[in-house]
Parts: structure tokens; C-alpha cells; sequence
């Protein structure tokens, strides 16, 4: 993998920019040109990558060049098969380094992604028929529904501008005491981009004798986070996090959990791999990590995300929090100018640091879905919009009744989306730059102003809208 930097810690600001125009360079898909309107190719602005990120040449680079090695990894005899349980091994040592991990206490366990890691956790943890999981109406939903399936689930309150309650939290431990077995809390939101602080909350969690998992999907590829010594009061138990937000969406996700969780009892899935012996009557369980990974891992995957975690590691935290530091605070400046547009969460461009590059809004008279719609097909710009799977946290953003939103689940369950409420959400990642938040700005500006060239159609199961006579031809740009 070419250097891409030197020494982020001793850059100067010019330096850390020139380096990261070339790692733009170096994003796969960056300049790729897309149907709009009118019969026109313009290149594609992808600013939806709190959802999930491209990735970068070097990543795609060695996982070909793995290919020529690859074989099914444990037990293999063959020259290919030996290679590829080294190198898969090596690579959960280089994501256990990264996680801030000791093997001796804690065990790194690979999964499809964040919502199975989070879904084994819950049947791996022994819940008493009294015991609480402290979680927030900030959280998406796999970091709430599995809770529901194994513990009564409380919520950490919010307050106005969309900030966990301190205040709250701690009247929840007051109430619930030595019952919260588990906080379960997001690292950084996925609407708001918050920063929520993991030590303060597992200080207090391990007072009361409970443990804390950390929802790390979206703050693994934009701060550090370190599981920590168990002898560390701020330490964590559990963490979880996925590789397709890493920039190597090969379909891999990471549970990094308290050894002793997972050494007891029957893993949650079982077959090839996960034993020593069976016979007829019984099954022995191997050690771990295997005995949580049935069957045959995603070798690729694990190849691509320790990649990743290589060229982010070589750019450095300093350089890549100042890069979307300062795409986050001049987005905020320039979004504020257009009339009719309402930010959400923290508005405040001196405060970018603290925060991730992710910024939700929504223009006054014209639905959130129209606005992503027309940014797609008048202008090649890739958002999101909705609820981001975090329905509960985007109702309280935007100050739903609970009449009015009960009132939108009667619709829904009716399959009418139409009013379905919701945000835009664009988010940055490392190759995004400020040409193309002008860009949004100006096509923000002409929304908010009224001009839009299509003429748009809801479809109301769907909640989704389309320009009436336009279709992409699809396999032009890509078939089987």
C-alpha cells in the first residue's frame, strides 16, 4: 500500500489537505458520472456515507491480490488454506490492536455487520428475570429491538437540542440501581453526530455493578475508540462496529466482548466449527474465537477491513478529525444562508470537532423525500432521508406529538408513507472536499427557492418520489 502519510501528528494543515486529495484520488467510484434529468451525465457527489462507504484503492488492491491465496481458513493441510488462517488471524490481531483489546480479558468475534453482533450479544449475555438494559432515544434500532427480546428496556432521555440527559441518566440509575445490568449506548449518533462520552457513562455503569456496550458503527471510522483494561474504571465490556462504514464494504462486523461472557454456555449459532467433538448424543464446544463463528467466515471481509484499518492508522486521527472537522463547520456555514432550511442538533461551526461530519435538516413546505429525491436526479447528489432507523430520536428532533405520530403509525401500518416524518441527512467521509458541499448549497438554494425541473411523483407505500417520465437504464452502467 502506497504511504499516504508520514506523520499526521507534525503536519501542517496544507500538508494533511494535499494528503487527503490524494487518498480522494484513491477513492474507488469518486468520479463516476450518473443520469439526471434532462438527458445529462454529471459526476456523483455520494454523501451518504454514515449508511455505508466506498472504498479505496489499496483496500480493493490487496484483496485481489489475496485472491490468487485464498482457501477456506482452520484445518486445511494445503500451502493456501495454512496462508489464509495466517493472514485471517493476523488480521483479527491488527483489528484487536485497533479496538484497544487485551486477548487475555476479551475475545474479538467476527459477524455479518454491527446488528448481528449486537443481536449475538444479547443471547449470550445471562439476563435475570428483574434485570434492566439502560439504553437512549438516541439509538438505532439494533441497538434497541434485540434488548426488548431478553430484558425490560429503559431509555436514557434526551435534552432539547437532542443530547443525551445526563441528568436523566443519572436519575435512571437512582430508579433502577443494581437492576441495570447493561448500558447499551451509541458512540455517535447517526442523525445528530453527536459524541456521546463512553468513559463518563461506563464509570457509572461499573459502580452499579453493571456493564456497558458501545454501539461504535459510526464513531470507529471517524474517532479512536479503546475497549480498555478491566482494571480501568472508564473501561469497556463490549463494542461493536462494522466494516462497510470503514471503508471496506466487504460484509464483516466486529463484537469485541469480556472473554468470560462467551466462554460460558452454548453459542447462539451452531455447526461447522464450533466443536471439538459430536457424536450422536452430544456436541463439545472448541475454544474461543471459533466457537462463536460458525461455519466458514468472511475471509474477504476480514482481509479488507484490516486494510482499512492499515490506511487509516497510516493517515492518523489528528489529520482525519481536522480533515472532516472542517468540511463538517464550512457545511454548517453555508447551509445556514438558505432560506427555509432548518438544521438540527448542534448548528454551532465552532463545535465541528466535537462532533461527527453527519447534519440532518429539512426545508420549510417541501417533503424530506423530494428534497433527496431532486438532488439525485436533477442534481447526481447522494443523501438520505427519513428516520435513519432511529425513529424514536428523529420524532423528538423534530418535536412530534405523540397524538400526530401514533396518528403516522395507523398510516403506515395502512401502507400510506405520505407523511411520513423524517430529515435529510448528508454525511462526509475522508475523499469528500468543499466543492462538493458548493455544490449541495447551491442545489439546497434552488429547492428552498421553488425551482424544480420535474415533475414529481409520491409513491405512498414507498414514501418515496420520481420525475415522472425518467428512468435510469441501469444495466448501461452495470449487469451480471
Amino acid at each position: 500500500m502506497a504511504t499516504l502519510v508520514k506523520d499526521a501528528m507534525t503536519q501542517t494543515a496544507q500538508q494533511r489537505g494535499t494528503d487527503l486529495s490524494r487518498l480522494r484520488e484513491q477513492s474507488i467510484g469518486v468520479n463516476v458520472k450518473v443520469p439526471i434529468l434532462g438527458g445529462r451525465e454529471v459526476v456523483y457527489t455520494n454523501f451518504d456515507n454514515a449508511a455505508s462507504t466506498p472504498t479505496f484503492r489499496p483496500v480493493a488492491d490487496k484483496v485481489d491480490e489475496f485472491l490468487t491465496w485464498y482457501a477456506n481458513v482452520h484445518r486445511g493441510t494445503g500451502f493456501k488454506s495454512q496462508l489464509s488462517s495466517w493472514i485471517f488471524e493476523e488480521a483479527r490481531s491488527r483489528i484487536t490492536r485497533f479496538a484497544g483489546a487485551d486477548l487475555a480479558e476479551h475475545v474479538v468475534i467476527f459477524t455479518k455487520n454491527t446488528t448481528e453482533a449486537i443481536n449475538k450479544l444479547s443471547h449470550r449475555i445471562e439476563f435475570g428475570p428483574d434485570d434492566v438494559v439502560l439504553t437512549s432515544l438516541m439509538e438505532h434500532h439494533s441497538n434497541e429491538l434485540p434488548w426488548r427480546k431478553v430484558a425490560r428496556v429503559e431509555h436514557i432521555g434526551l435534552e432539547e437540542d437532542g443530547r443525551l440527559s445526563v441528568g436523566d441518566f443519572e436519575a435512571k440509575i437512582r430508579e433502577y440501581g443494581s437492576r441495570i445490568r447493561l448500558v447499551a449506548i451509541t458512540g455517535a449518533s447517526n442523525v445528530s453526530g453527536y459524541i456521546n462520552d463512553a468513559g463518563y457513562f461506563a464509570r457509572r455503569a461499573h459502580e452499579i455493578g453493571a456493564e456497558i456496550l458501545v454501539d461504535a458503527a459510526q464513531l470507529a471510522p471517524h474517532r479512536p475508540i479503546r475497549m480498555g483494561h478491566v482494571s480501568d474504571p472508564s473501561h469497556l465490556d463490549y463494542m461493536v462496529f462494522s466494516a462497510h462504514k470503514m471503508y471496506a464494504p466487504y460484509g464483516v462486523g466486529i463484537l469485541v466482548g469480556r472473554r468470560e461472557t462467551f466462554e460460558q454456555g452454548d453459542p447462539d449459532t451452531v455447526g461447522g466449527g464450533t466443536v471439538d467433538i459430536v457424536n450422536l448424543e452430544e456436541a463439545y464446544w472448541t475454544d474461543l474465537p471459533e466457537k462463536e463463528e460458525a461455519g466458514t467466515p468472511d475471509i474477504i471481509g476480514v482481509v479488507a477491513l484490516a486494510t482499512a484499518i492499515g490506511m487509516l492508522e497510516e493517515i492518523g486521527w489528528e489529520a482525519i478529525i481536522a480533515h472532516e472537522a472542517e468540511l463538517t463547520a464550512y457545511a454548517l456555514q453555508r447551509l445556514a444562508r438558505i432560506p427555509k432550511l432548518q438544521l438540527y442538533g448542534d448548528v454551532d461551526p465552532a463545535n465541528a470537532a466535537n462532533r461527527l461530519g453527519v447534519i440532518s435538516f429539512g426545508i420549510d413546505g417541501v417533503p424530506h423525500a423530494l428534497v433527496a429525491a431532486v438532488l439525485n436526479y436533477e442534481h447526481g447528489i447522494g443523501v438520505r432521508s427519513g428516520c435513519f432507523c432511529a425513529h424514536t430520536y428523529v420524532k423528538c428532533l423534530l418535536h412530534v406529538p405523540d397524538d400526530e405520530a401514533r396518528d403516522m403509525e395507523r398510516q403506515i401500518l395502512a401502507r400510506d408513507r405520505t407523511h411520513l416524518p423524517g430529515t435529510v441527512r448528508v454525511s462526509f467521509g475522508l475523499y469528500n472536499n468543499k466543492e462538493e458541499i458548493d455544490r449541495l448549497a447551491i442545489a439546497l438554494s434552488q429547492i428552498a427557492s421553488g425551482r424544480i425541473a420535474g415533475d414529481y411523483i409520491l409513491n405512498k407505500e414507498k414514501g418515496e418520489y420520481t420525475p415522472r417520465g425518467f428512468s435510469p437504464e441501469f444495466p448501461r452502467y452495470f449487469s451480471l
